[in-house]
């Protein structure tokens, strides 16, 4: 903020003030030994944090936090994991992220997954909301051997619902990018810029919907699992869903007018295709 008066002593110097801006890193790993999985390296800096939760199997449950308390206009955060040969990883957050709105700066997240031979890594974060005049950007990169197992799962709420928020103006972008054996397999990227409320209103982009979510799984067994990934979904209610399948991968698309209902649909369904618990932070 630039000061132009100063109401003191008739002087009238110039101020900024610097905005602070949270940056944060996280580096995990962790391998398959003795049948278990077991943490092998942890780096963080910033406002980044990574918990690792006593888990009732063989695999490991990590959850990041981020200690910020959420992402503000031009905040930086990087998040690199990594499944070791046999490792089962889940990672997750334990709550919502809220992306506060922003005065022109861009927020940025980067996460780096990588996934070695027979092993197998779930990214399950919660929800992301965004508020009026938020701007994000976001990448995911995923580089995965061919007989290892990715599911990755992101949901995004545009607007705070008990506020009956609409995004007026904002910025969301989202980049995915999926390498099996060292050769693309899945790129996506969405960017939703400017007066993004009415964007979603028009029928080939969100038909009026406020809550998403994609469900991504690349693994051996993908393609097969689709005849029973849509049988469980011709049975959601007050959710919009479908799924598809090829070249080894299996892609589910979620939306809904609001984040309860997405909510409801989507618990069930990642219980049912997981075929296990979902991590304790969903549920708390």
């Amino acid at each position: 903020m630039s000061v132009s008066a100063w109401p003191f002593d008739g002087v009238s110097p110039s101020i900024d003030r610097q905005r602070q801006r949270a940056v944060g890193r996280v580096a995990f790993s962790a391998a398959g030994l003795d049948g278990r999985t077991r943490p092998m390296r942890i780096e963080e800096s910033g406002s980044m944090r990574i918990r690792l939760p006593k888990s009732r199997g063989s695999g490991l449950d990590a959850v990041l936090v981020n200690t910020a308390g959420g992402i503000a206009c031009g905040d930086r955060f990087a998040v690199q994991i990594e499944a070791r040969s046999g490792a089962a990883v889940t990672v997750a957050t334990p709550a919502a992220e809220k992306v506060y709105r922003s005065d022109g700066p861009v927020a940025e997240l980067a996460v780096d997954l990588k996934v070695a031979a027979e092993a197998r890594l779930d990214w399950l974060p919660q929800e992301t909301i965004l508020f009026d005049k938020a701007r994000l950007r976001r990448s995911l990169s995923a580089e995965m051997t061919a007989n290892a197992s990715l599911t990755l799962f992101e949901a995004v709420v545009f607007g705070r619902e008990a506020r009956a928020e609409s995004i007026v103006d904002g910025l969301f972008e989202d980049r995915w990018r999926i390498r099996r054996g060292g050769r693309l397999v899945y790129a996506d990227t969405l960017r939703l810029d400017g007066p993004i409320d009415r964007l979603l209103q028009k029928p080939v982009v969100g038909k009026g919907a406020r809550a998403f979510a994609t469900l991504i799984h690349a693994a051996p067994d993908a393609e097969a699992r689709l005849d029973a990934v849509r049988e469980h979904l011709a049975s959601v209610d007050g959710c919009d869903a479908a799924a598809s399948a090829w070249n080894g991968l299996l892609a589910v698309r979620f939306c809904a007018m609001k984040v309860e209902a997405l909510r409801t649909a989507v618990i069930p369904f990642l219980l049912a295709f997981r075929g296990e618990p979902l991590p304790r932070v969903w549920l708390s």
